[in-house]
């Protein structure tokens, strides 16, 4: 099929969605209205709670879900084929994802800004409530200690991305003081910001600004687990205004600065073939086309686990991801200064995001070959497709050998990819850490660390109510799972080997991402189950999200369809999470049978103010 048709009715359809399903949902089901006052301007802080203009949000949101996860998923997911990974992205996004961050992110405004988790107890029951946030507090714990190894394979893989990401934090720090002291525009300054970035990405390898990029690409991975969650400490206890929302600004105009050359890349290429290469002596400019099958059918044979559930879990972020609730109840929520933005903020980003996981679908399958590679090359067998190095690279490589079509040199379209999916992966990074902040208080205050009426608790736990206490806990726990070997065995430990120990619960992550998307759907359903509305669109989502990721659980776990079971292997520590998760969800499944038809037009009790307020 032809690439440049594929990626046009995608952005066809997703505008179509946009327009009619998204706005739907926004009208007639949750009800939006601008005269509803926000948490941001109800619990202002200037802190956490800062009201903010549509597009400043948009842009926090949309470079905090993304991430690297759109492109790591989808291009791992074309293994099976590019035809499947295209429809589950396709239709996922528009009738699951979308539907689920819109609905996250409205919760939590009708909410106070509490986090799912949170809404989770009085929605259903109390018990729910520690165990929805025990669920997230290990996935953000798995999210904390792996994106440092992923931002340092990125930087060993294309030094020249790392003074461009780096001088973005000061540039977004001089820009937040001063539109704080000047209440000027975003817009103007980070453009000027993102020129700024551009340049550096053309002059910062040279002379003094390279030798520093080979130096920091040389460090040892737990060196930069430790500098960025150092960094994500300070980014996290600091008002959003200084950091959060100027460098997030400037990465989504980043992105869709990215996404329009690798949009102009894909015509130029359709037109006239990739850019110039030698092949025996000659010039030539090679054409785009598919060079993956439409399906697979050999993917089994060769190492893969079975498309049904694998599928489902591998592509996340660019479909639905669990991860997306969080960002949405965490922070968005607490920004909003306008209900109606929740549509585009909300349901808006999912299908940016989708849009961005068809392109990497695209790269990895075509975007390769434009320079004489194939995808055989990257995609020879499971083992080495399922890397996250390799697959980060293959996206990079192929939308770079897409900007190169225009004219752009090679080596300078690779770099400004490889500054793009760094500077998503720190966003998203810190973005976590806060996250990790905001559900460690609410955690430890659910246990007793305070007292319905406010007042403080359990001493121990009281101490984790706070912000500091609480975000240098999630940072501690995250450089300490991080500084694990691999192995998990310590005897192994060394400065090479220490920095990946992420990983260790790295094969689990996909299921318990994809489970707290289902969890998530169930407190959205609930939620508007006991105000008498819709909830059809929601059922058939909802149980897909609570069956696939317990599938696949289970078959990692017991049955070993990818080669192995942690139960065969003596892996104790990921049968024992596997083996909590899933009573988890079923506990929680349970409590839900049990409760759904007593609801109708009950409503739960109102949200409590923010801790920062009582």
């Amino acid at each position: 099929m032809n690439v440049l048709l594929i990626a046009f009715l995608s952005a066809a359809g997703f505008i179509i969605a946009y327009r009619t399903y998204g706005r739907w949902l926004g009208r007639h089901v949750f009800k939006l209205s601008a005269e509803r006052l926000c948490p941001s301007q109800q619990w202002r802080d200037d802190d956490d709670f800062v009201p903010s203009k549509r597009n400043i949000v948009f842009g926090h949101h949309f470079t905090s879900i993304a991430g690297v996860g759109p492109i790591v998923g989808p291009a791992i997911a074309v293994f099976w084929g590019w035809l499947p990974a295209l429809i589950w992205v396709f239709l996922g996004s528009i009738l699951i994802g979308a539907v689920h961050d819109l609905g996250s992110l409205v919760v939590s405004l009708r909410n106070n800004g509490q986090t799912i988790g949170d809404i989770a107890g009085r929605v259903l029951t109390r018990r729910v409530r520690i165990l929805f946030l025990t669920v997230l507090f290990l996935a953000l714990t798995i999210v904390l200690a792996i994106f440092g190894l992923v931002i340092a394979m990125v930087f060993r893989q294309f030094p020249e991305s790392i003074f461009p990401c780096l001088v973005q934090i000061p540039i977004a720090v001089m820009i937040g003081l001063r539109l704080r002291q000047s209440g000027v525009g975003l817009m103007i300054p980070s453009l000027l910001a993102l020129f700024t970035m551009y340049l550096s990405v053309l002059y910062g390898d040279v002379g003094v600004l390279g030798a520093f990029n080979a130096w920091a690409a040389s460090l040892p991975i737990i060196a930069w687990s430790g500098i960025l969650l150092a960094y994500c400490y300070v980014a996290s206890v600091m008002p959003v205004w200084v950091l959060l929302q100027p460098r997030d600004f400037i990465n989504s105009l980043q992105l869709i600065t990215s996404l329009g050359l690798v949009a102009l890349g894909l015509v130029a290429a359709a037109m006239m073939g990739g850019p110039s290469v030698q092949i025996e002596g000659e010039t030539v400019r090679l054409p785009l086309e598919l060079s993956a099958p439409a399906i697979n059918p050999m993917a089994t044979a060769e190492g893969a686990p079975p498309m049904f559930p694998f599928l489902f879990i591998t592509v996340a972020c660019g479909a639905i991801s669990g991860f997306h609730c969080l960002v949405a109840s965490g922070t968005s929520s607490k920004q909003i200064e306008n209900e109606r933005d929740a549509v585009s903020i909300g349901y808006g980003s999912m299908l940016l995001e989708g849009f961005l996981a068809i392109i990497v679908i695209l790269a990895c399958t075509a975007g390769l070959t434009l320079t004489g590679g194939a995808w055989e090359d990257v995609y020879s067998n499971w083992a080495a497709s399922n890397s996250l190095g390799s697959k980060v690279g293959a996206f990079v490589t192929g939308s770079g050998n897409f900007i190169a079509t225009i004219g752009i040199p090679v080596e300078v379209a690779i770099a400004l990819m490889g500054v793009m999916v760094a500077s998503f992966a720190a966003t998203t990074l810190d973005t976590s850490c806060r996250l990790q902040r905001y559900v460690v208080q609410e955690l430890a205050s659910a246990l007793g660390g305070r007292r319905s009426d406010g007042r403080a608790g359990f001493a121990p736990l009281h101490l984790f109510t706070r912000k500091h206490p609480a975000t240098l806990l999630a940072v501690i726990l995250g450089v300490g799972l991080a500084s694990i070997p691999m192995s998990g065995n310590l005897g192994d430990w060394s400065l090479q080997t220490a920095g990946t120990g992420g990983m260790i619960l790295w094969p689990l992550f996909g299921a318990t991402n994809q489970l707290l998307a289902g969890l998530a759907l169930m407190v959205i359903c609930f939620y508007l189950r006991r105000r008498g509305r819709r909830v059809w669109f929601l059922l058939l989502p909802l149980a897909f999200m609570l069956l696939m990721p317990a599938w696949a659980m289970l078959d990692d776990a017991f049955i070993g369809t990818r080669g192995r079971s942690f139960l065969g292997d003596g892996d104790w520590l990921l049968l024992s999470f596997a083996v909590a998760t899933l009573g988890l969800e079923v506990w929680m499944i349970v409590e839900g049978a049990l409760l759904f038809p007593k609801i109708t037009g009950c409503r739960e009790e109102a949200a409590p103010p923010p801790r920062e307020a009582v």
